[in-house]
């Protein structure tokens, strides 16, 4: 718990609301339900186990903010509690009101215990890919899944990590739950439009006699679509990604429609999956883009609006 005050208002409640969300207790030392209701938020801070932050603020000792946020909410009287999320007052309350309903409160804001398990384990996975230890991300992103099955970002991550290890049987079985979610999640189009290319490679029996045929059909004709969008897909499969857009972009340069528009969307999947996590980094800042998908998102405006 921290008390709020003009001089750490901006990095104690604002911005620390970005990285979880703070309950703020706006009270005064007269007020005799302010008191009441001080333990219960301190008590269901500890039962939350770090799932919110308490912050408290005198409305004697800082009214410039008490004020603004009564006119916001308008509310007049107090103890009156509002919740800070990702940098803005979205939600509030008024009265020493029963811990059954603070905790049906905190419940629409804050992510159940089960979703912040699921999200730690998401990121000791990248953790754990940055140093190279490709079984314990594998584990980590599992156990995230298993969870909280909601959990789309680790689910794609869980997804695309088996597709590049080779475990593409239990790609599927992990990606089964979601298959419905395919025509409205466009990173769940991008790995099925994968694993279909995987499935695709494997009609190929002689994998270096398919590549001489793809290169043979397309030097008699620059225009052999289907067999550029096969060449596209047989290096998808193979994880030859520059190569594979390249090909896509070969298609799109002579035709931006061909297909029901199907190089350009497949062309889009693959920076989907190629793109890496976003490093974490200071409030307010933008992470990097990844020089290689910066690259091919700019060719593909370019081609696209040429």
């Amino acid at each position: 718990m921290i008390d709020i005050t003009l001089e750490n208002i901006q990095s104690d409640l604002i911005e620390a609301s970005n990285a979880q969300p703070v309950l703020l207790d706006i009270w005064a030392e007269w007020c005799g339900p302010c008191k009441q209701l001080g333990p219960v938020l301190e008590k269901l801070e500890a039962d939350y186990g770090g799932r919110f932050a308490l912050a408290k603020l005198d409305a004697d000792k800082v009214p410039q903010i008490s004020q603004q946020l009564s006119q916001m909410f308008g509310v007049r009287s107090i103890p009156f509690c509002v919740l800070f999320d990702a940098g803005q007052p979205v939600d509030g309350f008024v009265g020493a009101i029963p811990e059954t309903e603070i905790r049906q409160f905190l419940d629409k804001h804050v992510a159940s215990a089960e979703e912040a398990e699921a999200e730690e384990a998401g990121d000791q996975a990248q953790d754990a890919l940055q140093e190279g230890d490709t079984q314990s991300a594998l584990e980590k992103l599992q156990y995230a899944v298993a969870t909280d099955p909601a959990n789309d970002d680790a689910r794609f991550d869980y997804v695309k990590l088996l597709l590049q290890q080779g475990h593409n049987d239990d790609a599927k079985v992990a990606f089964a739950p979601v298959i419905d979610k395919v025509a409205t999640v466009r990173r769940f189009d991008s790995l099925q439009r994968w694993m279909d290319a995987i499935d695709s490679e494997a009609t190929h029996a002689d994998l270096e006699k398919a590549e001489t045929a793809f290169d043979a059909r397309i030097a008699a004709n620059k225009r052999d679509f289907d067999a550029r969008f096969a060449r596209a897909q047989w290096l998808m499969a193979r994880q030859r990604w520059t190569d594979a857009l390249d090909e896509l972009l070969d298609i799109l340069m002579r035709d931006k429609a061909w297909s029901e528009e199907l190089a350009r969307k497949t062309y889009i999947a693959i920076l989907d999956i190629i793109d890496p996590p976003k490093p974490k980094v200071a409030d307010g800042q933008i992470p990097p883009e990844d020089a290689t998908v910066a690259s091919y998102r700019r060719r593909l405006s370019s081609v696209i609006l040429s």
